[in-house]
């Protein structure tokens, strides 16, 4: 049987699923708070659609059913099966990649899955291509201005050298702080992040997300999720 290869949002609904179980709403208050959905389309629909995509192949499963007062039920789903294995192998994939930065940023986003010493190993490995594709790009870039090649046909080779070198710049950082013990790595404890400066309502969500929710949380229901379009 073939190993499913989740979406990168599923991808991130396995990460939070790692930390703890959790119903849909709680996912979509985390994705928000964590501003997860700078790296991938979040909505209500695309959420809902992910987690039966991840129940359908085998990776989550339902686990209870909650209810807290007069607020309709909500289901809670864990990890289960190949969850983690394909969460894992996912991210080492993704950290490999210097040619595809959407899947980059989020197998980065969620690289703390992984144990430190891995991913230093892997993170080193793209410094290394990345510094091949600049003295490339610079040989180039320098041939090309010793035949007087004018700039205006240059800007897009002279952008890309200047993108590799803030890259490997923060690269280089990265790798400081992952050599650092005091640097906090792994799966999170604190579903928030530990985070003193997010201010937490008292319906769980941070004053800086509001604007983002388009459904009230006392809405926010298995029920409400399947209605919602995909988009």
């Amino acid at each position: 049987m073939k190993t499913p290869t989740p979406t990168p949002l599923g991808v991130m609904v396995l990460a939070l699923l790692r930390e703890g179980d959790m119903h849909p709403y709680e996912m979509l208050r985390l994705l928000r708070h964590r501003r997860g959905d700078r790296m991938v389309r979040l909505t209500n629909g695309t959420l809902y659609h992910t987690v039966a995509r991840l129940q359908k192949d085998g990776l989550i499963a339902e686990v209870g059913v909650d209810r807290e007062g007069n607020r309709p039920e909500r289901t809670t789903y864990t990890l289960v099966g190949d969850g983690r294995e394909v969460l894992e192998t996912w991210v080492r994939r993704g950290l490999s990649l210097v040619d595809r930065e959407a899947e980059f940023q989020v197998a980065l986003a969620e690289a703390h899955n992984l144990p430190r010493a891995e991913v230093v190993g892997l993170v080193s490995a793209r410094r290394a291509l990345l510094a091949e594709q600049l003295d490339a790009l610079g040989s180039g870039l320098a041939d090309a201005r010793a035949r007087s090649v004018s700039a205006q046909f240059l800007l897009e080779h002279d952008r890309q050298v200047a993108l590799l070198d803030a890259d490997l710049a923060w690269t280089d950082g990265f790798l400081a702080d992952l050599a650092d013990p005091a640097f906090v790595w792994g799966v999170c404890s604190d579903p928030d992040g530990s985070d003193p400066d997010s201010s937490i309502t008292s319906s769980g969500i941070t004053s800086s997300d509001t604007t983002n929710v388009d459904i009230t949380n006392s809405d926010i229901t298995d029920d409400a999720l399947r209605k919602a379009p995909r988009e």
